[in-house]
């Protein structure tokens, strides 16, 4: 399943929305560089003690999401951050129908976290912050994702 395609147009409205609610200037940097910034603007709504904008919170998980599906390709685990979105990744045996036998999910805070290599995977797991169940829904070896 190939990544979503992101909207550069909606990242940069929900990143200078995200800026605007960090009372800091819109986002003037090159267009490939947006997902990043995203991902900063979030992180440093949480790191205030705020609340990130919805949007901007969504946009940063998808597209952290979208690189863990890149960065291992397969349909062996379902990564869940909800409400945000859910992804497949990870080689191996596939799965079909119902309920995925290899299932992790937890919340946008701690994804951004894992993803970027603020949290590693046993601290989130330790503090109860990640559901992990079934043998292979262990993402240690895939986080933080590459920058």
């Amino acid at each position: 399943m190939p990544p979503r395609k992101l909207d550069p147009e909606k990242l940069r409205a929900a990143l200078d929305a995200q800026l605007v609610a960090l009372d800091e200037p819109p986002y003037d940097g090159p267009a490939a560089a947006l997902p990043g910034a995203l991902v900063a603007a979030v992180l440093a709504a949480y790191d205030r003690g705020l609340t990130p904008e919805r949007d901007a919170a969504r946009q940063a998980v998808r597209h952290l999401l979208d690189r863990l599906a890149t960065a291992a390709p397969g349909r062996t685990v379902e990564v869940r951050v909800p409400p945000y979105a859910a992804v497949q990744a990870i080689p191996g045996p596939r799965h079909t129908r119902g309920t995925p036998p290899n299932v992790v999910e937890t919340d946008g805070r701690t994804w951004i976290e894992l993803a970027v290599g603020r949290l590693t995977w046993e601290e989130a797991v330790a503090k109860g912050a990640v559901s992990a169940s079934g043998s292979r829904a262990d993402l240690s070896a895939h986080l933080p994702l590459e920058n």
